[in-house]
C-alpha cells in the first residue's frame, strides 16, 4: 500500500481527457452531478465523444445542471441529467428506467455521489444514517436496477474482442487514514453502528463502497464486468476538481484497466495500489472464518434495498 504522503501528493497524472481513447457510441452514467468532482468527470468524459447522462440530487438544482450541460460546447459528446434524490430509495429506479427508456447500453456507471459529516441525527427518508445511506445503500440499489444493461453490454463488447471496457466505479477515500479495523463495525441489530462522530460513519460508508466494489467484481467478473474503486484524492490536497476527476478517469476509460484489475483499488492520479490488511482480510476471509465483513455488508445493503 503507497504512502500517506504519496496519496496526498502523488505524482503527475499520465492519463487526462487528452488521452481519452475514441468512446463514440458508449453511454456512462455518473452520479453527483452538481459541482466538484461530479461535475467535472461528465466534463472530461464527454471530451472523447461518449453521452454522459448524469444524475444529480436533490431535484432543486434542476436548473443549475441544465446550465452546466450548456457549459461544455467544446465537447463532441452529449451530456444529459436525470434527477434523483439518493437519500430516498424511492427515487432511484427511475434513473435505470429513464436511461434504459433512451438507451440499449451502459459502458461505465460512475457511483459518484455522496455526502460527507452531516449531523449524525440526519436520517435518509427510509430512516438510514444519511451518510450511509447516500454513499452506499442507494447506490447498491442503483448498480443492482443496472446490472443487467451493464452486462449485455460486455458482452457484446467482448464478443468485439474489447475485454474489460464495461465497468462499475465506486468512490472510497483514503482508507489508511482513521479507518476502523475492518472498516465497518456492525451493532447488535447487525446494522453499521452508529458513531457520535460524524467522521466515522462517514469513513464506515466509504469502506462499505470498498467492499460493494469487491462484491460486485465477485459476482460480474465472469460476466465482462469489472469493479474498482477509487480514491479520488481530494480533500487535503486543495487541488482542483479535475485532479480528483482524472483518478476516476483512468479508473473508467483508461486501457491500462483490464479484467486483472477486477476489484483493484486505484489511487491519486490513476496508479493500482493496494487495501490495507485489515480491509483485505474481510474481503478474502482465511481460516476458519467463513464470511468476511464484504459479504456482510453486502447482505445488509441487499435487505436494506429489497422492495425497491
Amino acid at each position: 500500500m503507497s504512502g500517506i504522503l504519496d496519496q496526498l501528493y502523488p505524482p503527475k497524472t499520465s492519463f487526462t481527457e487528452l488521452e481519452l481513447p475514441d468512446q463514440t457510441g458508449k453511454v456512462l452514467l455518473i452520479t453527483g452531478g452538481a459541482s466538484g468532482l461530479g461535475f467535472e468527470a461528465p466534463r472530461c468524459s464527454t471530451k472523447g465523444t461518449a453521452q454522459s447522462t448524469s444524475p444529480p440530487a436533490p431535484a432543486r438544482r434542476k436548473a443549475r445542471h441544465q446550465g452546466s450541460a450548456r457549459g461544455f460546447p467544446d465537447s463532441p459528446g452529449r451530456l444529459e441529467y436525470i434527477i434523483v434524490d439518493l437519500a430516498d430509495l424511492t427515487t432511484v429506479r427511475h434513473v435505470a428506467e429513464e436511461l434504459l427508456r433512451k438507451e440499449s447500453r451502459l459502458d461505465v456507471l460512475f457511483q459518484k455521489a455522496g455526502v460527507m459529516n452531516t449531523p449524525r441525527d440526519n436520517k435518509t427518508n427510509q430512516g438510514d444514517e444519511l451518510q450511509m445511506g447516500t454513499n452506499a445503500i442507494a447506490p447498491h440499489l442503483l448498480a443492482r436496477c443496472l446490472q443487467d444493461v451493464l452486462v449485455r453490454t460486455a458482452q457484446k463488447e467482448n464478443g468485439e474482442g474489447r475485454t474489460g471496457t464495461v465497468r462499475i466505479v465506486s468512490l472510497a477515500s483514503m482508507v489508511a487514514v482513521g479507518t476502523p479495523k475492518g472498516g465497518v463495525i456492525f451493532d447488535e441489530s447487525g446494522k453499521p453502528k452508529l458513531s457520535g462522530a460524524s467522521l466515522d460513519n462517514y469513513v464506515q460508508s466509504k469502506s462499505g463502497n470498498i467492499y460493494l466494489a469487491n462484491e460486485w467484481a465477485s459476482r460480474l467478473g465472469d460476466k465482462g464486468v469489472v469493479s474498482v474503486v477509487v480514491n479520488p484524492g481530494m480533500g487535503l490536497l486543495m487541488k482542483l476538481a479535475r485532479y480528483g476527476a482524472y483518478t476516476q478517469l483512468f479508473a473508467a476509460l483508461s486501457p491500462e484497466v483490464t479484467p486483472a484489475h477486477n476489484g483493484g483499488f486505484i489511487v491519486p492520479w490513476g496508479r493500482f495500489d493496494v487495501l490495507p490488511g485489515h480491509i483485505e482480510k474481510e474481503i478474502r476471509p482465511a481460516g476458519d472464518k467463513e464470511i468476511g465483513i464484504s459479504r456482510q455488508f453486502w447482505d445488509y445493503c441487499k435487505g436494506a434495498v429489497n422492495g425497491f
